[in-house]
């Protein structure tokens, strides 16, 4: 009897646990429209915090400076013009010459009298051509009277005589003529010499200082052979190799600004030599200018700088350095269109201050992104 009890019992206990569950399980099921939350709506990308600046167009003369130097149009080896050996040297290194100022004197006593035997040679050739000359005279005298027996008649006239007497003179004027030639090589020999003698004072073609000093007293020199070497200051013209794509710009008479010992002046291109350094790709360009006021503190090859002009004041379309952005080798910038950023390759050239020359990829007037570029990404909003 007390099991049966006890089993009932266990079985209306487990029915009141199962109910009791299932309520709780309705208990949390919310009623149709109450308490539910609306679902949530897709959020866009969030506008990037970025700085602007305008393409612009603007008259640009910009310049690259090139080291250039002074070089004098006088300068060079002073050589000797005829050989011996030398007998003096009246300049030294740093001496300041005139024009025609001594600089060396050979050995003279053979060519002294070299020229000696010259001036001989031209005497004896004088009294030959004299002497063939009063013989042609006399020839001449003794023709005539044979012209005048001849036209009168004379039984004193010989044909053959007369005939032989033609062929004297005009043997006569030919032995004339050879000992006026043979004179005149006599007088060029002796002018020769006399110049060879005077060689042997070697002077100064143009006034400068002697830079150098390449024999002395006792030396053999040959012809051509180097005594001293001289450069000219007061011809001083500036000398600078340009890069090939900078010549453009430089044309005979351009002005543009040098500096010089810490003085800046104006010079004039005087020439651009037509020779293309290949390993450098430069040309030598020549440029005047009006030194006097730097006379004295300048020198051959002093360290001279030149402001080489890009542009020759021409509008150029450009754009903020901050803006261009290097991506897989090529230059590009954020547009801001329509508040969003678009992406954009462009082509630039030479800096501008603290701009670039546009070439090819940007409008005057279009905004672009110069802070906050390097996160964005194409299509993202901005906000300024």
């Amino acid at each position: 009897m007390n099991l049966r009890l006890g089993s009932k019992f266990r079985r209306r206990s487990a029915v009141f646990l199962l109910a009791g569950a299932m309520a709780v399980a309705l208990s949390l099921v919310p009623e149709p429209g109450l308490g539910q939350e609306k679902p949530a709506k897709k959020k866009g990308p969030r506008a990037a915090l970025v700085s602007v600046d305008k393409v612009r167009a603007e008259k640009v003369s910009q310049t690259i400076p090139v080291i250039g130097r002074l070089v004098s149009r006088r300068s060079g080896v002073i050589a000797a013009r005829v050989a011996g050996p030398v007998a003096r040297m009246r300049a030294d290194v740093g001496d300041r010459l005139k024009k025609g100022d001594v600089v060396a004197v050979l050995v003279r006593e053979r060519l002294r009298w070299v020229g000696e035997r010259r001036a001989a040679e031209v005497a004896s050739f004088k009294a030959r051509l004299a002497a063939r000359e009063a013989e042609l005279v006399m020839k001449d005298q003794e023709m005539h009277r044979l012209e005048q027996l001849r036209k009168n008649k004379s039984a004193a006239h010989r044909a053959s005589k007369f005939d032989s007497m033609g062929q004297e003179v005009a043997m006569l004027k030919a032995e004339v003529a050879e000992a006026s030639a043979r004179l005149k090589q006599a007088e060029a020999e002796a002018r020769l010499a006399q110049i060879n003698l005077n060689y042997t004072t070697i002077r100064a073609p143009f006034p400068g200082v002697v830079t150098q000093r390449h024999t002395d007293v006792g030396a053999y020199v040959n012809v051509g052979q180097a005594v001293v070497s001289m450069i000219d200051d007061s011809v001083l013209e500036i000398e600078a190799d340009v890069p090939v794509k900078r010549i453009g710009g430089l044309n005979p008479g351009t002005d543009v600004s040098v500096r010089i010992n810490g003085q800046s002046l104006t010079a004039k291109v005087r020439a651009v030599v037509p020779q293309e350094n290949p390993q450098t790709r430069t040309r030598a360009v020549r440029f005047a200018a009006n030194l006097e006021a730097l006379k004295g503190r300048l020198a051959g090859n002093q360290s001279v700088t030149v402001a080489v002009p890009i542009t020759a004041g021409e509008e150029v379309i450009s754009v903020h350095k901050d803006a261009i952005l290097k991506r897989r080798g090529s230059d590009m910038v954020f547009v801001v269109t329509k508040g969003a950023a678009q992406p954009r390759n462009i082509k630039i050239g030479d800096a501008v201050g603290g701009r670039f020359v546009v070439r090819d990829g940007l409008k005057v007037g279009e905004a672009v992104v110069v802070r906050g570029n390097e996160r964005l990404f194409p299509g993202q909003p901005v906000r300024f």
